[in-house]
């Protein structure tokens, strides 16, 4: 069985118990600065799970793409089963059907659709702690539900009991979050019958392959939760993981989502990815980065030193790195974009009118960081670090590393030439140190910027996200209605709109956006959405963002002085949230103006 039949399965499979399928969205976070990109299929539901009306009911199902970088890189190529980018199958319960149906029918989808062995299947449930009860509710249904197959269920033989660390979900910790405890579906890899091992201290024998929660509490304070009137359901399964079970393979990287381009990689290196341990963990870092570098691509990013572009450009610099020990020279990844093309282009239709694109941009990206690596090797003088220790060597190399992306591995190598003694166990350690203080030092600045909790819905940022609409009309009626929104970001001192344009604006042509925005801004024009088919959404010229999928009910937001749709000045496609009238948002003046790729640019403005 496929992936992509897994997925037309499982969509089919929840369709019939009444859900609306929901968009894959962007894997850059639309107006949401508390995130650098989308980790899960939650995500675009937050404000729903929160209490929200959903547009589609409280059904709710999708498959997501997702990027878990900081989380799991070190383990991408030394794991069977880590990716940095990977989809989420996900399905929600908003205040509608509880445990008792979603476990059910979970456990349903994988062993009578999929085919999956109900005795390689093993569940986890919170055992409970001081503050909660164990949730002896799930343990009852999994009993029931095992016993239907024909499996027997005990506790820490197949069901097993766990704390917060494993089985209890909550977003964020301040008072006010959403959380609940939770229910994993675990997958037996080993020999024999797995009776009696517990799968999260056995994680190489086992494979999670799904995880329910079950938001019932809110936070009331450090250590008190209350129980919520609108009990919701957040089930994610991971498709490239569910594809290793299905496919009864032992190693992601051979599953199809993985494996024709691990197959390209043979071909070009002339290499066999079993060959070793050196050559397998190469080809599954890139492998893996292709796909994530692809998918962050056509979703509008280009690689730079900060943000989703830095995630981008560490992705491919990784990837060339780990091409060397391989004897790749050159290109790898313009070689490998068609084959990522061809591979997704079921789940992304919009891919093959972007391969182009993406290539020349990898193209040029790979092409600087090979040259500057050569560069760094010529001008490094090994000799005179032949009497230096191991740590001082580590720290030197560490310095190239973060400075010019010069990898460790090849400097010992530069290194064995001049000094034939060199410990590189010591090395290593030393190497890592650093790396470990980096990376503390990384996380406390991400955490100040990227910290968790629900997405940022103060008055300013709803003035921004107002403001964005008027930006977006304005462009259209200075440059052509051929302008296109290719991302935004929001944040409480500023608001950023990405937007592609064949046309290069000029001073007086921002200055004319702004005095426009300003304009409509004063006349205090009402603001107000009505909910349609998305398909008369467009006739009627409602703006989309680019690239987007949208379900087939929107919300379309209008801007203008009546209730006439056809008139209003601004019309787009938007979940909200916007202030009532325009003469709320103050006076906007674009301070920044900038272009970040071939046809697209970037406005800042506050």
């Amino acid at each position: 069985m496929t992936s992509k039949e897994i997925i037309t399965k499982y969509l089919d499979f929840f369709t019939k118990k009444g859900h609306k399928q929901i968009p894959n969205v962007s894997l850059v976070p639309e107006n949401d600065p508390t995130l650098l990109y989308v980790n899960s299929g939650m995500f675009p539901l937050v404000p729903y799970l929160s209490g929200g009306s959903h547009p589609l009911g409280k059904r709710l199902v999708n498959v997501q793409r997702c990027l878990r970088f900081f989380e799991d890189l070190d383990n991408v190529g030394n794991t069977n089963r880590h990716t940095t980018a990977f989809h989420m199958l996900g399905n929600w319960s908003l205040g509608d059907y509880f445990k008792k149906e979603q476990l059910t029918w979970i456990y349903e989808f994988y062993i009578e659709t999929l085919g999956l062995d109900p005795n390689r299947m093993f569940a986890t449930v919170f055992g409970g702690d001081s503050s909660l009860e164990k949730d002896q509710e799930s343990i009852g249904i999994l009993e029931n539900i095992f016993e239907r197959y024909g499996v027997q269920a005990k506790i820490d033989e197949r069901i097993f009991l766990c704390g917060r660390d494993d089985n209890w979900w909550q977003r964020g910790d301040a008072i006010g979050e959403l959380g609940g405890p939770d229910s994993e579906v675990y997958y037996y890899l080993g020999e024999g019958s797995g009776i009696g091992k517990k799968p999260t201290e056995e994680q190489d024998l086992f494979l999670e392959i799904g995880n329910s929660v079950f938001m019932q509490f809110k936070k009331k304070s450090s250590h008190e939760w209350q129980e919520l009137k609108q009990k919701n359901v957040d089930f994610g399964g991971g498709l490239e993981r569910i594809a290793l079970a299905v496919q009864n393979k032992k190693d992601i990287f051979q599953t199809d989502n993985f494996w024709p381009i691990i197959s390209k990689i043979e071909d070009i290196c002339g290499s066999k990815y079993e060959s070793d341990e050196e050559t397998k963990k190469s080809m599954r870092v890139i492998a893996d980065h292709m796909r994530a570098s692809v998918f962050l691509a056509m979703d509008g990013v280009c690689p730079s030193n900060k943000d989703q572009g830095y995630i981008l450009r560490r992705l491919l610099r990784r990837m060339v790195r780990y091409s060397m020990p391989l004897n790749i020279k050159s290109n790898i990844s313009v070689s490998l974009v068609p084959m990522i093309v061809e591979m997704f282009t079921y789940l992304y239709p919009n891919l093959p009118e972007m391969e182009s694109k993406i290539k020349i941009i990898f193209e040029e990206e790979e092409g600087k960081f090979r040259y500057n690596l050569s560069k760094i090797a010529k001008n490094i003088t090994f000799e005179e670090y032949k009497a230096r220790s191991e740590k001082d060597l580590a720290r030197i190399s560490f310095d190239y590393y973060q400075s010019d992306g010069y990898p460790p591995e090849i400097f010992v190598e530069d290194i064995k030439v001049i000094k034939k003694d060199i410990n590189e166990g010591m090395f290593y350690k030393y190497f890592k140190e650093n790396f470990k203080k980096h990376q503390e030092i990384s996380r406390e600045g991400s955490a100040k910027k990227f910290k968790g909790g629900l997405a940022d819905k103060s008055e300013q940022t709803i003035k921004y996200h107002t403001a964005t609409h008027l930006i977006h009309q304005a462009l259209c009626d200075v440059l052509g209605a051929d302008i296109q929104q290719n991302g935004s970001n929001i944040t409480g001192d500023r608001l950023r709109f990405d937007f592609l344009s064949q046309i290069h604006p000029n001073s007086k042509q921002l200055k004319n956006v702004e005095n426009l925005v300003n304009n409509k801004i004063k006349r205090g024009l009402n603001v107000y959405f009505i909910e349609m088919e998305k398909t008369k959404a467009l006739a009627l010229g409602a703006k989309a963002f680019f690239g987007e999928k949208y379900p087939s009910v929107v919300k379309v937001y209008f801007i203008g002085n009546n209730r006439e749709r056809d008139s209003a000045y601004s019309k787009e496609l938007c979940g909200g949230p916007h202030v009532n009238k325009t003469s709320t948002i103050g006076k906007i003046a674009i301070y920044k103006f900038e272009k970040i790729g071939q046809n697209n640019f970037r406005i800042y403005a506050r």
